[in-house]
C-alpha cells in the first residue's frame, strides 16, 4: 500500500496477458519559466532540472516494468520562457506526442489545454496549485498530481483542529501568491470550524538579515496572546525571519515553520527512502514538490500503459479516471484521480526542515468516500463540469 516495494509495479504486470505488440510511449515535459520576484534572501536558488528530474526517474521505473512486457518509454524535455511563445513551444511537443506534463502558472496551463491540437491530448499540471483549475477553470484535457493549495491549507487545519489551537493570528506578504495562499488559509480555517483572530500584512523593506531581532518582536507585539502565528510567504521571503523572533514564544505554521508539502526530503516512511534515494542518485539533490508531482505523473501514464496494453491519450484518460486505477505514491495510500475535477488525491505530509510530523488526512476527519476527500474541494462544492 503506498509504494511499500519498488516492485510491486512489475508483480502487477506480470499477472497481465501479453500485450499483442510492442508500445511505444513518447512523454514531453514543458516547463515555462517564470523569473522570481526580488526577495530578501537567495539562500534557495532553483535547481537545474527541477521537476524534469522527477519526469527522468518516472520514465525509468517505467522502463523497470516496461522491458518485460514490449513496452519503451521516451522523455523530451523543452523550456519556454513565461514571454515567450508558450503555444508554440505546446504545439511542438504536442506534435510529437499526446502526453504533455507542463511545469507553469494558470494562463499558461489553460492555454495550452485550449489549443485545437490539445484537445485529444492528456496535460498533466505538476506545479500549479490554483484551486479555480480544480473549479470553474477546470479542462477535461488536464489533470493534476501537484494538489491545490486548499488541499494544502486544509491539511494544516485539521492539525490545528487536533492540537486545538483555535487562538490564531496571520502574517500575510504583498506578493500576489501569498493573498492566494491566505485566501486558501481562510477558507480552510472556516471549513473546519476556525478562524483568525488578528491579521497583519508584511511591508517592511529593511534587510532583516541584520534587524530580525529586534523588528520582528515590536511588528508581532500587537497580537497579544494567541496559539499558533500563521504566516502566509509562499515566495519565502521573510518566514524565516519570524522564527524564534516573535513576541510571544509560539508555533509557526503555513509557509514556514510547520508546512503541509506535497512532498520534502523528510518524508521517509512507507517506503519512501527507496524514492529519495533513488531520485538523489539520479538528480545528485533531493527530491522537491515538483519532482514528486512531475514523477507520480509519468508514473501514472505508465501504470495506465500496463494496465491497458495500448498508449491511446483517450484509453489513458478513461483509466486512471476509473476506479480500477490506484498509484503506489510513497504517501502510506492508494492513489486516485478525482473523476469530477482531474485532482490526484493523494495525503498531505505536514512538515517541518528536520522531521515528518504528520500526514493528512489526520484521524477523526471522516468522509463518505474516503477520508483523502477532506481535502480540497469535494465533489459538491467543485464547479467543475468538464468532467460531466
Amino acid at each position: 500500500m503506498g509504494g511499500t516495494s519498488l516492485f510491486a509495479p512489475l508483480l502487477a504486470a506480470f499477472c497481465l496477458a501479453w500485450p499483442a505488440g510492442a508500445v511505444e510511449v513518447r512523454v514531453h515535459h514543458l516547463t515555462v519559466e517564470v523569473p522570481p520576484p526580488p526577495i530578501l534572501s537567495e539562500l534557495e536558488t532553483r535547481p537545474e532540472g527541477l521537476g524534469a528530474d522527477g519526469a527522468r526517474l518516472g520514465r525509468d521505473d517505467n522502463a523497470t516494468t516496461g522491458r518485460f512486457l514490449g513496452q519503451t518509454y521516451e522523455l523530451e524535455v523543452s523550456t519556454v520562457d513565461v514571454d515567450g511563445d508558450i503555444a508554440a513551444a505546446a504545439r511542438a511537443a504536442l506534435a510529437e506526442t499526446p502526453f504533455l506534463i507542463v511545469d507553469g502558472p494558470t494562463e499558461a496551463l489553460l492555454a495550452i489545454a485550449d489549443l485545437p491540437e490539445a484537445q485529444g491530448a492528456l496535460i498533466f499540471n505538476v506545479s500549479e496549485g490554483d484551486p479555480a483549475l480544480r473549479d470553474a477553470s477546470c479542462r477535461a484535457n488536464l489533470l493534476h498530481t501537484v494538489p491545490s493549495t486548499a488541499m494544502r491549507t486544509d491539511a494544516l487545519a485539521q492539525f490545528l483542529v487536533l492540537r486545538r489551537w483555535d487562538d490564531l493570528v496571520l502574517v500575510e506578504g504583498e506578493h500576489a501568491a501569498d493573498a492566494a495562499y491566505a485566501a486558501a488559509l481562510e477558507r480552510s480555517l472556516a471549513k473546519f470550524g476556525l478562524r483568525l483572530s488578528d491579521r497583519k500584512t508584511w511591508a517592511f523593506d529593511a534587510d532583516m538579515r541584520r534587524n530580525a531581532n529586534a523588528e520582528v518582536p515590536l511588528f508581532t507585539q500587537g497580537f497579544g496572546d494567541y496559539d499558533a502565528l500563521l504566516v502566509a510567504d509562499e515566495l519565502g521571503d521573510f518566514g524565516r525571519y519570524l522564527l524564534y523572533n516573535t513576541w510571544e514564544p509560539r508555533p509557526v505554521a503555513g509557509s514556514e515553520g510547520l508546512t503541509a508539502q506535497t512532498w520534502a526530503p523528510v518524508v521517509e516512511q512507507w517506503g519512501a527512502v527507496q524514492l529519495q534515494n533513488r531520485f538523489t542518485e539520479l538528480a545528485d539533490r533531493g527530491m522537491e514538490p515538483v519532482d514528486w508531482a512531475a514523477w507520480a505523473a509519468t508514473r501514472s501514464i505508465g501504470e495506465a500503459v500496463t494496465r491497458t496494453g495500448a498508449a491511446d491519450p483517450a484509453a489513458i484518460r478513461a483509466f486512471l479516471l476509473s476506479d480500477a486505477f490506484e498509484l503506489a505514491g510513497f504517501k502510506g495510500r492508494p492513489l486516485t484521480f478525482r473523476a469530477w475535477n482531474g485532482q490526484l488525491r493523494q495525503p498531505i505530509p505536514l512538515v517541518h526542515p528536520r522531521a515528518l510530523v504528520a500526514s493528512a488526512p489526520l484521524e477523526g476527519f471522516l468522509h463518505q468516500r474516503t477520508e483523502l476527500d477532506t481535502l480540497g474541494l469535494d465533489e459538491p462544492e467543485s464547479a467543475c463540469t468538464a468532467f460531466r
